[in-house]
């Protein structure tokens, strides 16, 4: 749970859960009643249009900050589609982003334990998908399967042993370790859609049972994602309006200025450097503590990379706190660990990378590294204003970097195979952010996400042949098999001190998240401290008097 003060919305849901605490499972209502379900009696019709309410404005507008390849939900770390997924999708179980709390979300109830190992989960009734077509266990089935067998996903679920579906609205789980307290959570990570669908169909326009449907997508720079209501969907969180529109736009003057001039509404990731003329304009800008992240990525296979006393002394190189000064006006923390200090299941590491340039070069000259070049590859997000400072400290211990700046396809995309034996992928360091937290965060996911058996140690880092990688995964094992946080914090601690030792991948700080937008066109808004927008239960409104 995240250790700071509680939204409007965080308090409603924490008073929620309280109250259905022995049922399992916690679900917010929404202030407003939403369309009606289609007929029972024709599971095809559609019903009629949101309800035109007073002063509800029939479109919610928005600028998001990142771009995304395709919408197919099997697997993605798109920021921008994860966020779309948690409109077009029901889980489960609903991770809720103010809180961090399961919910229920096509799960009528907590997860029944029938032994040890077994939990059997019944589906709320009567949930259809968007085109009408019913939905049973058999999707619910499928879609952990499909998910298990994706690169990333697969380290998340590798507790799961079997799914199978005793009739349609029964899912049963066979697992292999309990999980103790991350269950539901980690249940909820899995998007349902019909299992008909090919990896095509759901690379191009999936379906969902959410409360909306994809329109037209096109989440390039530039682009466009849009949305209708599922006048179909039948969970808690019903379409307020019409449609939703999102506009990608990567650059921060694009975005700024589209919510300035009010074509949208409310904007992801609102810059630094212009919060004060957001909030002279009358928008409202809030912080909220997260754990977006800049991350050095090192070669692990690469020499002088493979020597952990390089990969350290290029962060404690790092004049970390003159780059959140400076770059974040200090909205951010140095990191301390792998987790922020406001998060759950902290522990700050035995090794924490203050600056120390005459460390960072006695470290080089006990790995006998002497006048070190290196490309440097960046991402060209908010990430890419780092790059020059990290190069200058870089300099000062006799480390030489030439920055490369890469869209995130580009950047990734000669990195995301394991390379044939003998030979090497083909770079030195990767600067680029990053945020498993829209998953969940909780340690074990954390822990999982960049340093489990998945692409990011397999290819990316080449860390997953060293012993230390060996010893982490037997660890995130053994906390597993615990049915309590109580056994399971030690084993995480082990995880974070050997991971802040090694640096495979490291955070150099966590920041916190800044979003605007108009607080008279946006009823019920609350930000979240992930990356992502999240509109579950915000109404848009007419503006009717301008600022």
């Amino acid at each position: 749970m995240l250790n700071f003060p509680l939204t409007r919305r965080a308090f409603v849901a924490g008073t929620a859960a309280t109250a259905l605490a022995l049922a399992g499972c916690s679900v917010e209502q929404p202030i407003e009643p939403g369309p009606a379900p289609a007929d029972p009696a024709d599971d095809n019709a559609p019903t009629e249009p949101v309800a035109a309410q007073s002063g509800v404005a029939r479109t919610l507008t928005a600028a998001v900050a990142y771009e995304g390849s395709d919408p197919n939900p099997i697997g993605t770390s798109s920021g921008v589609f994860l966020a779309a997924g948690w409109h077009v999708f029901e889980g489960l179980y609903e991770l809720n982003m103010h809180t961090y709390r399961a919910e229920c979300g096509l799960a009528a109830d907590a997860p029944v334990q029938i032994d040890d190992l077994e939990y059997e989960v019944t589906l709320r009734e009567d949930t259809v998908f968007s085109d009408g077509s019913p939905l049973t266990s058999a999707d619910v089935v499928n879609a952990f399967e499909r998910n298990g067998e994706s690169d990333l996903y697969g380290a998340f679920l590798s507790f799961i042993t079997a799914v199978s579906a005793p009739d349609e609205r029964t899912v049963r789980f066979k697992l292999n370790a309990p999980m103790g307290s991350v269950l539901q959570e980690r249940l909820a990570l899995v998007r349902v859609f019909p299992a008909t669908l090919t990896d095509e169909e759901l690379a191009s326009k999936p379906v969902g049972s959410g409360p909306w449907c994809y329109e037209t997508i096109n989440a390039a720079d530039g682009g466009r994602i849009s949305f209708t209501a599922n006048h179909r969907y039948t969970g808690p969180w019903p379409a307020t309006c019409e449609r939703m529109e999102w506009s990608v736009l990567l650059d921060d003057t694009r975005r700024t200025d589209e919510l300035i001039d009010k074509d949208v509404m409310v904007m992801e990731a609102a810059p630094v450097v212009r919060a004060e003329e957001l909030a002279d304009a009358g928008a409202t800008v809030e912080w909220v503590p997260g754990f977006n992240l800049p991350f050095l990525m090192f070669n692990c296979e690469k020499p002088p990379f493979d020597d952990v006393r390089v990969r350290q002394a290029l962060l404690y190189a790092i004049d970390v706190d003159s780059l959140i000064g400076t770059y974040m006006a200090g909205h951010a923390r140095a990191a301390t660990s792998l987790l922020p200090d406001y998060f759950r299941h902290y522990h700050r590491a035995a090794t924490v990378y203050s600056y120390d340039p005459e460390k960072a070069r006695k470290l080089l000259a006990e790995a006998g590294v002497d006048e070190l070049a290196l490309a440097l590859r960046a991402n060209d997000n908010w990430v890419s204003t780092l790059a020059p400072a990290i190069a200058e400290d870089w300099k000062a211990v006799g480390v030489t970097a030439e920055v490369v700046l890469l869209d995130t396809t580009a950047l990734f995309a000669d990195l995301s195979t394991e390379p044939e034996p003998g030979t090497l992928l083909p770079f030195d360091v990767v600067l680029s952010p990053g945020d498993p937290s829209c998953f969940g965060n909780d340690a074990d996911l954390i822990i999982s996400w960049w340093y489990g058996d998945n692409v990011w140690t397999r290819a990316r880092s080449r860390w997953a042949t060293t012993p230390a990688f060996a010893e982490v995964a037997e660890l995130l094992a053994e906390a597993r098999s615990k049915t309590s946080e109580d056994e399971q914090q030690p084993l995480w601690n082990q995880c974070f001190d050997i991971i802040a030792a090694e640096v495979p991948l490291y955070p150099l700080f966590h920041r916190e998240t800044a979003t605007a937008w108009w607080t008279a066109q946006l009823d019920d808004y609350d930000p979240i401290s992930a990356t992502g927008l999240n509109f579950l239960g915000t109404t848009p409104m007419r503006d009717a008097d301008p600022i």
